[in-house]
């Protein structure tokens, strides 16, 4: 069974940090890109950047270049988002996402797996 685990959220003020983890069990790793996307209250769901076994496969969203960035342990089968800087719009929930390599990761469609979420507020 395949489970994305994600970690990490919470209440935070205006230009503080959180590190948000999603940890990937019962799928093969090294064939999967995982992407970090985020929703807003009454928005759609936002990509905000993607990673493979090698490296980081996707652009940051323009709204989170320079502040947020991505890693993954592959012995621990966990994949980062760290966030600084963080501003009030940068509150939703964030989810990570699992879709085969080569896919279009902009699409939704793409990805086999999701994690449950968890909740980022960042207070102004």
């Amino acid at each position: 069974q395949v489970q994305l685990v994600e970690s990490g959220g919470g209440l935070v003020q205006a230009g503080g940090s959180l590190r948000l983890s999603c940890a990937a069990s019962g799928l093969t790793f090294s064939t999967y890109a995982i992407v970090w996307f985020r929703q807003a209250p009454g928005k759609e769901r936002e990509f905000v950047v993607g990673i493979s076994r090698s490296g980081i496969i996707t652009p940051y969203a323009n709204s989170v270049k320079g502040r947020f960035t991505i890693s993954r342990d592959n012995t621990k089968n966990t994949v980062y988002l760290q966030m600084n800087s963080l501003k009030p719009e940068d509150t939703a929930v964030y989810y990570c996402a699992a879709a085969p390599l080569g896919s279009n990761y902009y699409s939704l469609h793409s990805y086999n797996y999701w994690g449950q979420g968890t909740q980022v507020t960042v207070s102004s």
